[in-house]
């Protein structure tokens, strides 16, 4: 998707304060008076040495859930298994009750130099609670406390943990250090949930937005929720307004932004034997494990994932990391029962290859690469081509075993026949 075009942002900003206009003028009605008189922005100023900090707190217990799943899990998660689903062997050694949450919230959709994170969400582990900071730049030109708890928080974490943060956080925020003349913080490990959907929910047809996630994974929906491609506006209008009430919709935003992460975490983090995650989850799983050199293991959660309904997708998946570890008598009985299940070019040459190299039944092979393998021309008549010097060669090997059969089915004739013929020249002799 393109970016809105500056014409369009400017439009939508518009938009919004002539709605913040139009609700100052209206009659003073109860409900009127409420909005018109509504509190200020739920954040604390604390006084530090790079100047005033805009904090929200939020405490939360261990049984808080988003949709049907808790957060608690995500203090106790597998690193090893995380670090297996993010491909990243750096997180196997980080313990997730020490790990930081972060999301941002920024001015523009990229991290170019003039994108400013006006508000940061913070998560993070304390003695009994999840603990929800959000940090809020209430004017341009007051980001360096902001940047300095960042520092703090990241400094006493095991490990990051973001959501697309690879690509679009982090960037911003070392942009952001950068423009301050304040010294980058350190790199530490970094989770970014992004990928590990991507791979675990792949045979899924939702998109990947922390929302869709939300939705289909963690049966959460979110109500009246700021679209993320208004953020932008809503902040600028209230840097011109000073009105926060369109604001207050973009922190409760990043609230649950941040809060959803942790409760991923705790999903994906759980002990496949014991885990959440839907039979066609589970072959993302076992995918993602095979890509990581597990192939024991990854047989093993393709099999379940195959038992508990995966359909096609787990026969399919069992098959290749069947196929990769060896037995291709398992692969060729799963692309077999894939092939009458699905038309599909690409098992039709799984299965000429097994046929040909396995089984070492080119006529079979044949027949499975005639009915299409979705390769290309010259590779497909290679392969027919070869399969059929195959045939004729067993073919005539066939027959020449045929012609020695019955020339030593004649001879034992013969024999039998002059062995018969000898007895009865004797048998006369004596006669006589």
């Amino acid at each position: 998707m393109s970016r809105p075009s500056l014409v369009t942002r400017l439009a939508r900003i518009e938009r919004i304060e002539q709605l913040a206009e139009a609700r100052s003028e209206t009659p003073a009605t109860p409900a009127a008076s409420a909005v018109a008189h509504a509190p200020e922005l739920p954040f604390a100023v604390e006084q530090t040495p790079e100047g005033p900090l805009h904090v929200r707190t939020l405490r939360l217990s261990g049984a808080h859930q988003v949709g049907r799943a808790p957060v608690m899990p995500a203090r106790s998660a597998l690193s090893e298994l995380l670090a297996l689903l993010a491909l990243d062997p750096a997180l196997a050694s980080c313990p997730l009750e020490g790990a930081l949450y972060l999301d941002t919230e920024t001015t523009g959709l990229g991290p170019a130099a003039g994108t400013i994170a006006f508000l940061v969400g913070l998560a993070f582990w304390d003695a009994d609670s999840l603990v929800v900071e959000q940090l809020l730049v209430r004017q341009l030109g007051e980001e360096a406390p902001m940047l300095a708890r960042v520092t703090d928080r990241i400094r006493s974490s095991s490990m990051l943990v973001t959501f697309n943060g690879k690509s679009f956080d982090m960037p911003v925020l070392r942009t952001r250090f950068v423009m301050a003349k304040l010294p980058l913080p350190s790199e530490l490990p970094h989770l970014d949930l992004l990928h590990v959907a991507r791979r675990v929910h792949k045979a899924r047809s939702f998109g990947f937005r922390l929302g869709a996630l939300e939705r289909h994974v963690l049966g959460f929906v979110r109500e009246n929720d700021v679209p993320s491609s208004e953020v932008g506006a809503y902040y600028l209008h209230f840097l011109r307004t000073g009105d926060a009430r369109a604001l207050t919709s973009v922190v409760e935003h990043n609230a649950l932004d941040v809060v959803s992460m942790v409760a991923l975490v705790g999903l994906y983090g759980e002990s496949l034997e014991d885990t959440e995650l839907g039979a066609i989850d589970l072959v993302g799983v076992a995918r993602t494990l095979k890509r990581a050199g597990l192939i024991e293991r990854a047989y093993e959660v393709a099999s379940v994932a195959s038992e508990r309904g995966g359909g096609a997708d787990a026969i399919r998946a069992r098959g290749e990391i069947a196929k990769a570890r060896g037995d291709k008598a398992r692969a060729m009985a799963d692309f077999e029962s894939l092939a009458e299940q699905v038309d599909e070019p690409a098992i039709r040459l799984e299965l000429a290859k097994l046929y040909e190299h396995h089984a070492k039944d080119a006529a079979r092979a044949l027949a499975t690469a005639l009915a299409g393998t979705g390769e290309v021309a010259p590779r497909w008549k290679r392969r027919t081509d070869r399969l059929r010097a195959k045939v004729a060669k067993v073919h005539h090997a066939n027959q020449v075993q045929r012609s020695e059969a019955l020339q030593t089915s004649f001879r034992c004739v013969e024999e039998v026949a002059l062995q018969v013929a000898s007895k009865e020249r004797k048998k006369h002799a004596r006669e006589l």
